[in-house]
């Protein structure tokens, strides 16, 4: 699994699906967010602005990804 390093203690889940390279634009990760597309350990987050720290899973579309911290 991918893991996506972050420098302070927490990034939004806006934010981290564009580090991961997993969609384009902050717009882009608006859209699949709020479309339900986007899993957070394992349940569906709708808020873009979620808060993520470390150890937290991300999964889009069949790839995941960690947040390092």
């Amino acid at each position: 699994m991918e893991e996506v390093k972050i420098k302070d203690e927490f990034i939004k889940l806006g934010q981290a699906l564009k580090l991961a390279g997993l969609v384009e634009s902050g717009v882009e990760a608006k859209i699949v967010i709020q479309d339900g597309q986007v899993l957070v350990n394992g349940q569906v987050e709708t808020q873009r602005g979620k808060k993520l720290v470390d150890g937290d899973e991300v999964t889009f579309e069949g790839q995941s990804f960690k947040i390092k911290a």
